[in-house]
């Protein structure tokens, strides 16, 4: 398996966090102790951060060659600091993770961490990034992505993407100064709602944004990957269709706009039915296997493609070969035998 959709928790921000005032900070409790506060709770310095030789054995147990290193939902912070703060951070984030990639040739890629207070910084740090051993691409929001409107900021970032042949990760985030979570803790079900209603809703606004506009034409080499399936499309584009024929009859179908896109999808998360649902849309060409990089996320990723009803081949082709040919003209990637070792 060659993971595209694993997140890493840097140590090297432990003094960044220890000066900020607001979560995530890292203070200490009352027993003394250092620990790193989110809005999730607290989380002793021992555990709050990611171990290399960890998540080396977790990938060897799992059979994953290669994993996609980017930087964890909850340290995205960095990127909407103010430009002095938010470029040193990213720049210690994707000269960091580059060293990692170089001491373990194959086993990991990495996607850099961009200063989007200033999209023209941005596309600099993009550029320098993109000259370091193992950074293949970006990580950007979702949300920069809701509507063609919206989207339009990111340009200098595609461009770079484009000119480089690179990958430009969209993950479901906020923009610098975006309300996020848009579901308050105190709501019933607020995990739920977030985590999964809004989340999937977001993505899939993202997806008709890139497929069903003219916004990636200029971008042709540039490489596309939107997770969790792309939002709830697999199973909305019927109804897609099904209101074009009502309310726009000359406009093509949605289904075949997006089954002719370009972009690439991960199946986070999902399970064998979704799965076999985003085949038959996508094509099994244009997925690409993801875990978030946690056993548990391997072990059902795992499951989830051993029992759809997809085909060997083209569960070959999630799982590996895809993100293979993705991945190598841009970084050195493990073999299967080679991880197994």
């Amino acid at each position: 398996m060659i993971d595209m959709h694993t997140h890493w928790r840097p140590a090297e921000f432990t003094n960044a966090l220890r000066a900020r005032t607001t979560e995530p900070r890292v203070v200490r409790n009352q027993g003394g102790v250092e620990v790193l506060k989110t809005r999730m709770g607290e989380e002793p310095l021992s555990k709050a951060f990611d171990e290399v030789d960890f998540h080396l054995a977790r990938m060897n147990r799992q059979g994953v060659s290669t994993s996609v290193l980017s930087l964890l939902g909850s340290f995205c912070w960095i990127e909407a600091q103010p430009l002095d703060v938010s470029l040193s951070l990213c720049r210690l984030f994707n000269d960091s993770v580059s060293r990692l990639c170089q001491e373990h040739e194959g086993r990991f890629a990495a996607y850099a961490a961009l200063p989007l207070v200033d999209i023209s910084a941005a596309a600099v740090e993009f550029e320098r990034a993109l000259g370091l051993p193992g950074i293949v691409g970006t990580q950007v929001p979702g949300n920069a992505f809701l509507t063609r409107k919206d989207a339009e900021a990111m340009r200098p970032v595609l461009e770079v993407a484009n000119r480089h042949r690179a990958l430009v990760f969209i993950h479901h985030g906020p923009r610098p100064g975006d309300t996020f979570p848009k579901v308050a803790g105190d709501t019933d079900n607020a995990r739920r709602r977030n985590g999964t209603l809004d989340m999937q809703a977001s993505l899939s606004s993202v997806m008709v944004t890139l497929c069903l506009t003219d916004y990636l034409a200029p971008y042709p080499d540039a490489l596309i990957h939107v997770h969790n399936l792309g939002g709830n499309i697999p199973y909305e584009v019927e109804r897609m269709d099904h209101r074009c024929l009502l309310d726009t009859p000359k406009e093509e179908l949605p289904s075949a706009r997006i089954r002719r896109s370009p972009v690439y999808v991960d199946c986070n998360s999902f399970g064998p039915r979704a799965i076999e649902a985003a085949v038959r849309l996508y094509g099994a060409d244009r997925i690409v296997c993801g875990t978030d990089g946690t056993e548990f996320g391997c072990e059902w990723t795992s499951k989830a493609l051993a029992e759809a009803e997809i085909g060997e081949e083209a569960r070959d082709k999630i799982l590996h070969r895809n993100a293979a040919a993705m991945l190598s003209p841009l970084a050195a990637i493990a073999s299967l035998e080679r991880a197994a070792a």
